[in-house]
């Protein structure tokens, strides 16, 4: 990255790495490019700044009437709890899978490259959901121009690969580097881990590291899965956390969502109104040292502007004790909110 960068370019690239919705990392990456020093050392930044403003503005603006853009869209504005995005090799199951989790009766069939847009859908867990998107397969043959776009406010993602594919290996292997292409790492640190910190925090803004769970699916098919999974990870060096599963038989599907519960910091809050009870249906989710403040915004910004204190339960501590809008809060708590 060039020297140099103002203080006020730091601030607009940091809340950028942090953005989820497209339309506010278009404003971020124009106001990036506003206040960017003009001279030699950034003009390579200046034209990826521009490039992305291209392609996300290409994005936003949807179907051309008479034009040739006509497709579906590539990128989703983050719904439930998180956004998951399902990566794997032509073949691996990642479409039955999708169907399995979310009901989204997805093209699925026993010929590669069957998905061939972004297909979004929604996972239940407990009294929550996460946003899973089901992407075409990664290989050589068929490029996908816009797997950044989509990938970008994606909170992680299910690498899933079949044991029993041939050449199983080598394309596992092409996802990795393909995606690294496109300045996409797939990064075993998820944001609970012990020690976890942002991993592009002085580096390229446009490099994204997704959390990544291994998915080995139709393990029903695997003689000897322990030892098939670890000859697998020496063999591509690709050593992630993994869950073994099945789409087909639902042996192992129960894992996921807990784990992406933990390993993601999910925190459920809920919240009532002055003289009613709570409602305990419906939380708000945010990450591990959520505070209060980032609940109201969920409900409304003006709320978040003029929230004035809030009440907190929690069982054991907490029972209607005013707390200010920088409290921390924990799974479970329930808020009434006060302007």
């Amino acid at each position: 990255m060039p020297a140099n960068l103002s203080p006020e370019y730091k601030t607009a690239e940091a809340a950028y790495k942090r953005a989820r919705d497209p339309r506010e990392r278009l404003e971020l990456l124009r106001t990036m490019l506003r206040v960017v020093p003009k001279h030699k050392g950034t003009d390579h930044l200046q034209a990826d700044i521009k490039s992305r403003i291209k392609e996300l503005t290409d994005e936003l603006a949807g179907p051309k009437k008479g034009g040739a853009r006509s497709g579906p869209p590539t990128t989703f504005r983050q719904e439930g709890a998180a956004q998951i995005a399902l990566l794997g090799p032509p073949n691996s199951g990642k479409s039955t899978l999708h169907d399995r989790l979310t009901g989204s009766h997805a093209l699925v069939g026993e010929y590669p490259f069957t998905t061939q847009h972004a297909q979004p859908g929604m996972m239940p867990f407990d009294d929550i959901s996460y946003q899973l998107i089901d992407l075409p397969p990664i290989s050589a043959e068929h490029p996908i121009p816009w797997i950044a776009n989509a990938l970008q406010p994606a909170d992680g993602c299910l690498l899933v690969v079949d044991l029993c594919e041939a050449g199983c290996i080598e394309r596992a292997i092409a996802v990795r580097d393909l995606l690294a292409e496109r300045k996409i790492v797939l990064s075993a640190r998820w944001p609970t881990d012990e020690g976890a910190a942002p991993e592009d925090q002085e580096g390229d803004p446009f490099t994204i590291h997704l959390p990544t769970l291994l998915v080995v699916n139709k393990i029903d098919a695997v003689r000897d899965p322990e030892q098939q999974i670890e000859a697998f990870e020496d063999l591509t060096d690709l050593h992630y956390p993994t869950v073994s599963i099945s789409a087909t038989t639902g042996a192992g599907l129960e894992r996921l969502g807990t784990w992406l519960f933990e390993k993601l910091g999910v925190v459920r809050v809920y919240t009532k109104t002055p003289g009613k009870p709570a409602d305990m249906e419906r939380p708000y989710t945010i990450r591990r040292d959520g505070i209060v403040h980032e609940v109201a915004d969920l409900i409304h910004h003006d709320l978040a502007e003029s929230l004035k204190f809030a009440r907190i339960w929690r069982p054991g501590t907490y029972d209607g004790q005013h707390v200010g809008a920088d409290h921390s809060l924990m799974d479970g708590d329930v808020l009434e909110l006060h302007t």
